[in-house]
């Protein structure tokens, strides 16, 4: 066997653990009036590192939605596509145990281990419309900055960005601003706390569909459109 060609799960696997620890334990360790805040930079600047970090080795996808969107549009085959996702969601389970094991045992159980809450004031429709219009934006992102040939070398800063913006303009009160099923699927796994799962899942694949439809079709070029 070649392991060489585990590089890029591995990679996956690992920065996902990465991104999910930091996330869902930034939403156990910080309570409080400035919490919003604290959870949403350990979102963005964490996603940002992980990006920059992993994107030479497997393209730092960090996401199933993402994968998702360049599946879509060519940039991957669909073998890349369940090796990604399979190892994504690994790392998130990974990370939630960690999170479990380490941190006190009543923060944990009060916060479900991290796992990303829907306000009431929300409907379920609204808060999947909410998570599909922040995905769209993710995704738009990750297109612009990592597949398009004109793209600027902002690629991790500019992702990381994105969640930061998304979680402060709203999203991290209403949906928490997720926009990455595994970051919801891992926590929720070992917390055993399903609410509003479906939102985490069909919200950021219903984006991710809409910007990878817009990339191929419109905004990039037609050679890249083909598999990497």
């Amino acid at each position: 066997m070649n392991y060489r060609t585990l590089r890029a799960p591995a990679a996956e696997f690992i920065g996902t653990a990465l991104f999910v620890l930091v996330g869902a334990g930034s939403a156990i360790a910080n309570q409080g009036g400035a919490a919003g805040l604290a959870i949403a930079l350990a979102h963005g600047i964490g996603l940002a590192v992980v990006v920059t970090i992993m994107l030479p080795i497997s393209g730092g996808h960090i996401n199933p939605a993402v994968s998702f969107a360049l599946w879509l549009g060519k940039q991957i085959d669909a073998w890349t596509l369940g090796k990604y996702v399979l190892a994504q969601l690994l790392g998130a389970i990974v990370a939630a145990l960690l999170i479990k094991a380490i941190f006190p045992v009543s923060a944990v159980r009060m916060s479900s281990l991290g796992t990303p809450q829907v306000s009431g004031s929300m409907s379920m429709l609204g808060a999947i419309a909410l998570e599909a219009l922040f995905t769209f934006f993710l995704v738009s992102a990750v297109y612009g900055t990592c597949v398009s040939p004109q793209k600027e070398r902002v690629a991790g800063f500019a992702v990381g960005l994105v969640v930061l913006v998304c979680a402060l303009g709203g999203g991290g009160a209403l949906t928490g601003a997720v926009m990455n099923p595994a970051r919801a699927f891992g926590p929720a796994l070992i917390a055993w706390d399903w609410h509003a799962q479906a939102v985490y899942w069909f919200g950021p694949l219903i984006g991710a569909a809409a910007a990878a439809g817009l990339w191929r079709y419109l905004l990039l070029p037609p050679s890249t459109t083909d598999l990497r």
